[in-house]
């Protein structure tokens, strides 16, 4: 006696309507701060799921001087590709994901070609390091030389110079004043390609992707 499971032509005729609704599709996924690179890995121990985090190398100024570290692009996010009815619900609980971005009760998935695209642009860019920018009005403290400790606020970038205008609250006066890049400690802004579309968070990609 066999023991294989014989299905009646009404079933197969099921089973073949749904296979197509049981493809995998890329779903934005949120990590707990600072835990992209812990979500992935977990994330990657379950079958049949793809992971994209995609990271950068950035060389930042602090007061032990350059420092360089691999980030992801997006801050607290990432891409899985996996069947969603069946998988979601064991997503939404591995351990470092916070959830999994949904626009009302649909879910914020990204097409292939977007991720491919994506994908390609961060091959291209896989040997460089991002160097911080410092962002006109901002904040900055000296952090060498005769006014060391001074803090103001930036009022020019000279970025062919490698160098920056200060505002300076000297002796009760506002005066300006340049100091290298080097020189200085300030909140950062990364100079990036355009082509990473570094401006719109990945719940805009989402919308403008399924627009």
């Amino acid at each position: 006696m066999s023991n294989s499971i014989q299905y009646k032509p009404q079933q197969l005729n099921l089973l073949s309507e749904l296979k197509p609704l049981l493809a995998p599709e890329w779903c934005c996924i949120r990590t707990h701060p600072k835990h992209e690179h812990i979500a992935a890995a977990q994330l990657s121990q379950i079958a049949d799921l793809e992971v994209f985090n995609p990271r950068l190398c950035v060389e930042r100024r602090t007061r032990r001087g350059p420092m360089r570290a691999t980030e992801s692009l997006f801050k607290n996010y990432l891409f899985a590709r996996f069947v969603t009815e069946t998988k979601l619900e064991r997503v939404r609980f591995t351990p470092s994901v916070k959830t999994v971005l949904q626009f009302g009760n649909r879910l914020a998935t990204i097409p292939d070609h977007v991720i491919e695209e994506l994908k390609r642009t961060m091959a291209e860019y896989a040997d460089m390091v991002f160097m911080e920018t410092p962002l006109e009005g901002e904040e900055a403290e000296i952090s060498s030389g005769p006014f060391q400790g001074e803090k103001g606020v930036i009022t020019r970038v000279l970025p062919g110079r490698q160098r920056v205008e200060i505002l300076l609250d000297l002796m009760g006066r506002r005066l300006p004043a340049e100091f290298s890049l080097t020189s200085i400690i300030f909140k950062p802004g990364l100079a990036m390609p355009s082509s990473l579309s570094l401006s719109q968070k990945p719940a805009e990609v989402c919308a403008s992707s399924a627009a």
